[in-house]
């Protein structure tokens, strides 16, 4: 398990709200939130310490995991 420094909380924190708030507002939830959070202590814990990575890394795994993504891939868009 890993143990992380009250200034390490206190990124990973300021992280998730920031890219909390990249998301429209109806896809703010909780579920969402803790999502992204379990992400962003994942990488954290893995050593990564740049907030731009930990909040690049976290949305793009929500993107990846979810229906999220805007992208329609051409076998999608076939009618």
């Amino acid at each position: 398990m890993a143990v992380f420094q009250p200034e390490l909380i206190e990124l990973m924190k300021a992280v998730l709200d920031d890219a909390t708030a990249m998301l429209p507002e109806a896809k703010r939830t909780s579920t969402m939130k803790a999502e992204i959070a379990s992400h962003i202590l994942a990488y954290a814990a893995k050593g990564e310490r740049n907030p731009m990575t930990l909040k690049i890394a976290a949305l793009s795994a929500i993107v990846d995991c979810t229906h999220y993504s805007h992208d329609i891939s051409p076998e999608r868009r076939v009618v």
